[in-house]
């Protein structure tokens, strides 16, 4: 299952965790040996020398093709299909952006659709006191009886432009990091005033966003209508949403009816008329059927260098990896000893999205420690520095950057023992403990005090401090012992770490000591004691910082500054890609507007073949295979079947799109933008398109429209959004 959490945790992965001071460092070129981390899974591999010698593949950057540049030709090419500028209009204004994920208009009158997991929060949210629509689902039988739900928003495009050349004519006389900042801030200022004076937008209502595309190689500004007034229409139960559990997440064949539909409204408060959205189709996708998915996709590595990749294997998704593991078991510890306590805060669904990154980032670092599929990016990376070494002018302007980029990783490698202690201590981040987040971070915003920084400057930085939220005594206490865990694991070596810990009791009596003694487990006295005096403080999570302090500041200022070279670096090295190959290779996934175009197909695994679709039979297959058992129940009402329901309607299927966590949600199209299917996952072996694409095995799994309809006419008596679907017009008993 894709879910926001992924992105969320690849973006936090990517750009380093949040630096909260302004020291500035150097860089070195130094070329450093690489650390062994301590991690069970890990496996080190040779240098690129020792990959094996493979052909890299004509579309292993991806097929997620962006609407500034439809790939009008290869799509005649391959699907015989001639993309119009109309097909373009509705494809991309039919499909809206979720936080989270992706949806669309499927009727004129704002009918959402989207994936049951991407609104499984929505629906606890608009719960009333004493009902349970999660476990029970929803189905609202009248327009009055749709749910309003509180601060959720869908996004549509409405405009997107090429603005490269504007940038690029700010930005290329800057001589520094800063100015260039500097700079691209006033030009993005500027040319956000120009859009909205030329879309008439003169109460700024639309959301514009810049997008980096090939790391900054092009630049493009997208211009969203934001719709606020949202409501719930429908969901079914969790057991048919997320059916089979975190066993069954990203495998196939699959028997899951993971739909949810919602309804966007007007500022008047009436159901939004809308001339785009898409019909559903009648007969569904055969094998071999060319099909479209139009969405968000969150984001991808697939420009990336292979030391890039390494640093990600022997680094990143390790560190990730432990994270993960380490908090499940914090929450579920928490949800067995306080089960009133986690249901309030929706624990559930926090350990669903955890237990999904893990799964995930699990399937992307196995594709890491594959050769084969290293190999194949070695090839695709030494094809493209031989295209620069045979243009001159370009050999000199971008030749070299490989052998920067290579440093730069090395260097990063200097602090990895601090990105696996460090990695989950960003004030933003739920899963951390609140005492070190404040302890940490309020230290810092002290310093800076001391050192003269004016309040107003740190003023973002405080009130994002003052906006870490308690957790329940047992919940800090289980999270600040992981995190001392992590930190006495990876960091004992720190000389002022290991004094610190030396002699002291283990680290889950130290967090009982330090929960009991602290002052800063309340948002109020954390308040009162934020001033410039506040790193001096007599306090048992205070002595702890400072013993933490000087190594994380050194972590903090390394990851900073090999970010920003490496990210300078990624820029120079997008511009030279796009020099090269121009928009034959589509730009890594920013969570933009994408078109995927795939077929449908099955595939050969576990040694036999895996049709491309599944049937409600199935379902009751795996449900009495399974004795019945959690979680492969079934609710009460799938197992007194109405006269009429058809068994043999498909329910889900497989396509060779190319999809990543954002694209949950998104349409499966035919050729004339008919729904045939709602994306909902990716199978196992599609989990390392993350860096590469390939559709030998790797698949996209979607709800069947089939499905859909059997289930909304049947199961869920949904006749009224049924007939809306069908007609296009909304339809009130």
């Amino acid at each position: 299952m894709k879910t926001d959490l992924i992105r969320v945790i690849s973006t936090i992965v990517l750009a380093g965790l949040l630096t909260a001071c302004g020291t500035t460092t150097g860089t070195t070129e130094q070329r450093v040996p690489q650390p062994v981390i301590e991690f069970d899974a890990l496996q080190m591999l040779g240098p690129v020398s020792d990959y094996p010698e493979v052909e890299s593949g004509r579309f292993d950057n991806g097929k997620m093709w962006t609407f500034e540049y439809p790939p009008v030709d290869y799509f005649m090419e391959a699907y015989n299909l001639e993309v119009t500028d109309e097909w373009l209009e509705k494809a991309r204004l039919a499909t809206v952006r979720l936080p989270n994920c992706t949806g669309s208009f499927v009727s004129g009158a704002g009918l959402i659709m989207t994936n049951h997991h991407c609104g499984r929060e929505q629906v606890s949210q608009v719960s009333a006191p004493g009902e349970d629509l999660l476990d029970n689902g929803f189905y609202a039988v009248n327009l009055s009886d749709e749910r309003a739900v509180d601060g959720f928003y869908v996004d549509q495009l409405v405009d997107v432009r090429d603005i490269t050349d504007e940038i690029r004519q700010f930005t290329a006389e800057t001589l520094n990091d800063e100015e260039r900042g500097m700079t691209l801030d006033m030009a993005i200022h500027m040319i956000e005033s120009q859009i909205r004076e030329e879309l008439g937008d003169e109460d700024q209502s639309l959301e514009i966003q810049i997008v980096e595309l090939y790391n900054g190689g092009r630049y493009s500004a997208y211009s969203y209508r934001r719709y606020t007034d949202v409501r719930l229409v429908m969901a079914p139960e969790l057991q048919l949403g997320y059916y089979g559990g975190d066993p069954d997440n990203f495998t196939f064949p699959r028997y899951n009816l993971d739909m949810t539909f919602f309804r966007a409204y007007d500022e008047d408060g009436q159901p939004l008329e809308s001339d785009y959205f898409f019909n559903w189709s009648n007969e569904g996708a055969s094998e071999g059927d060319p099909v479209f998915v139009v969405g968000n996709p969150g984001n991808t590595s697939r420009l990336m260098t292979v030391s890039q990749l390494e640093y990600r294997r022997d680094v990143t998704e390790p560190a990730i990896l432990e994270f993960l593991e380490s908090r499940i078991r914090v929450l579920k510890t928490f949800t067995d000893l306080n089960p009133e306590a986690a249901l309030e805060m929706d624990t559930r669904n926090t350990i669903f999205g955890l237990e999904n990154a893990l799964k995930a980032y699990t399937g992307m670092y196995k594709g890491l420690l594959d050769d084969r599929v290293m190999g194949r990016r070695l090839h695709a990376q030494n094809k493209f520095r031989d295209e620069l070494a045979g243009d001159p002018d370009l050999q000199e302007q971008y030749g070299g950057l490989f052998d920067k980029m290579d440093s730069v990783q090395d260097a990063l490698r200097l602090s990895s023992n601090g990105y696996f202690a460090f990695f989950a201590l960003s004030p933003g981040n739920r899963n951390s403990s609140s005492i070190l987040q404040r302890a940490i971070y309020g230290s810092i915003y002290a310093e800076n005090l001391k050192n003269g920084v004016p309040a107003e400057a740190l003023q973002g930085l405080r009130d994002q401090l003052l906006r870490i939220q308690n957790k329940p005594d047992e919940l800090e206490l289980l999270l600040l012992e992981a995190g001392l865990h992590s930190i006495s694991k990876h960091m004992s070596d720190d000389p002022k770490i290991g004094a610190y810990l030396s002699g002291r009791a283990d680290t889950g009596e130290l967090a009982a000591q330090i929960v009991s003694e602290t002052r800063l487990n309340s948002p109020g006295s954390f308040d009162e004691l934020l001033n410039d005096q506040f790193g001096e403080l007599d306090d048992a999570a205070m002595e702890l910082t400072r013993a933490i302090l000087p190594a994380f500041n050194r972590y903090q200022q390394n990851q900073r500054a090999m970010g920003s070279e490496t990210a300078a670096l990624a820029e120079e090295l997008g511009i030279a890609r796009f020099e090269v190959y121009g928009t034959a290779v589509p730009p890594d996934a920013t969570f933009s507007l994408r078109l995927a175009d795939g077929v449908v197909r099955g595939y050969d695994y576990n040694g036999t073949v895996a049709p491309y679709f599944t049937t409600f039979y199935g379902l009751y297959d795996r449900y009495h295979s399974h004795n019945r058992e959690f979680p492969w129940d079934l609710p009460a009402r799938w197992l007194d079947l109405p006269e009429g329901f058809d068994l043999s309607t498909p329910l889900n299927i497989v396509t060779t799109n190319d999809i990543i966590g954002g694209n949950s949600g998104s349409p499966l199209l035919n050729s004339s933008l008919e729904v045939v299917g709602l994306i909902f996952d990716g199978n196992i072996e599609s989990l390392p398109g993350d860096y590469i694409y390939t559709d030998e095995t790797a698949r996209a799994v979607s709800v069947d429209v089939r499905g859909m309809r059997e289930s909304l006419r049947h199961i869920y008596r949904a006749d009224r959004i049924l007939n809306e679907i069908e007609t296009g017009k909304l339809v009130n008993p």
